[in-house]
C-alpha cells in the first residue's frame, strides 16, 4: 500500500468516528483531561475530524493533490488553505474563547465576547463545510469536463 492510500483511509475514518461520536454525542465528548474540568476530550475530537475531512478529500482525489486545469488548482489552494485553518483550529479558537472549552459570554471584552463568538462559528464553519463545497464543485467541474468531449 502506498503512503497516500494509507493517508487516505486513516483520515476517513478519522472523520468517519468523529462524525459517530458528535452525532450520538457520546460522553466520551464531555471526559475532563484535567483535574478543573476545563479541558473537554471533545475539543481535541473535534479537531482530529476537523483535520480529517480535509486530509480525506485532499488524498483521495488526485486532481487536488496534483492539479493540473485552471480550475482545479484554484480549489487546490482553497482546500490547502481549509486544511491550515483547520489544523490551527485549536490555537486560533484559545485565542477567540480564551479557554479550551471554547466557552463564550456576554462580556464586552473581545476575548471570550459574543464578537469573538461569531468569529469562531466563521472560521468552524469555513473548517467545517468549506471541504464540502470544494468537493462540490470538484464534481460540477468533472460533469462541464465530460460533457466538452
Amino acid at each position: 500500500m502506498n503512503r497516500i492510500w494509507i493517508l487516505f483511509i486513516t483520515a476517513l475514518s478519522v472523520t468517519l468516528l468523529t462524525l459517530f461520536l458528535l452525532a450520538t454525542g457520546s460522553s466520551l465528548l464531555t471526559i475532563s483531561l484535567n483535574d478543573s474540568g476545563t479541558i473537554p476530550l471533545g475539543t481535541f475530537i473535534t479537531w482530529a475530524g476537523m483535520i480529517g475531512l480535509s486530509l480525506t478529500i485532499y488524498s483521495g482525489i488526485r486532481d487536488l493533490r496534483e492539479p493540473a486545469a485552471g480550475i482545479h488548482k484554484i480549489l487546490a489552494l482553497l482546500l490547502r488553505f481549509v486544511l491550515v485553518l483547520a489544523i490551527l483550529w485549536v490555537p486560533l479558537s484559545y485565542l477567540l474563547a480564551g479557554n479550551l472549552s471554547f466557552s463564550f459570554s456576554q462580556t464586552t471584552a473581545f476575548q471570550g465576547g459574543q464578537t469573538a463568538w461569531k468569529l469562531f462559528r466563521y472560521l468552524s464553519s469555513i473548517i467545517g463545510v468549506g471541504p464540502l463545497i470544494i468537493l462540490l464543485f470538484y464534481g460540477v467541474s468533472l460533469i462541464f469536463k465530460r460533457k466538452r468531449y
